[in-house]
């Protein structure tokens, strides 16, 4: 499984590139605990029924709060074929970027 560190997906953000991300936190953890801005929330429970919303051979970088949570998203991943599933190392705790609280905009 290929993990990420929290500094080097802030830079590439602030790089400008496009970087799919998906938390797969509780809404209580993603709206009151704060997520990385753009973040898609999928909650892990929901990832299964969810497939057909995660793309197969693009890259998506999975956020928790620790990694423990997305670092279990990417193996079940991974063993469905999911090929460029990453894993944020550390979670929102490493995170060192911007964080947004509540809804995203277009988001109810």
């Amino acid at each position: 499984m290929r993990e990420l560190s929290g500094e080097a997906l802030w830079r590439r953000i602030q790089a400008g590139d496009h970087v799919r991300l998906i938390d797969v936190r509780e809404p209580e953890e993603y709206y009151g605990s704060g997520h990385i801005p753009g973040a898609e929330l999928i909650p892990m429970g929901e990832i299964p029924a969810a497939l057909s919303r995660i793309p197969k051979h693009e890259e998506v970088v999975f956020v928790c709060r620790s990694g423990n949570r997305s670092g279990q998203v990417c193996l079940f991943l991974s063993r469905l074929g999911y090929e460029r599933v990453v894993n944020l190392a550390g979670g929102m705790i490493e995170w060192p970027g911007p964080v947004a609280y509540g809804p995203e905009p277009g988001e109810s």
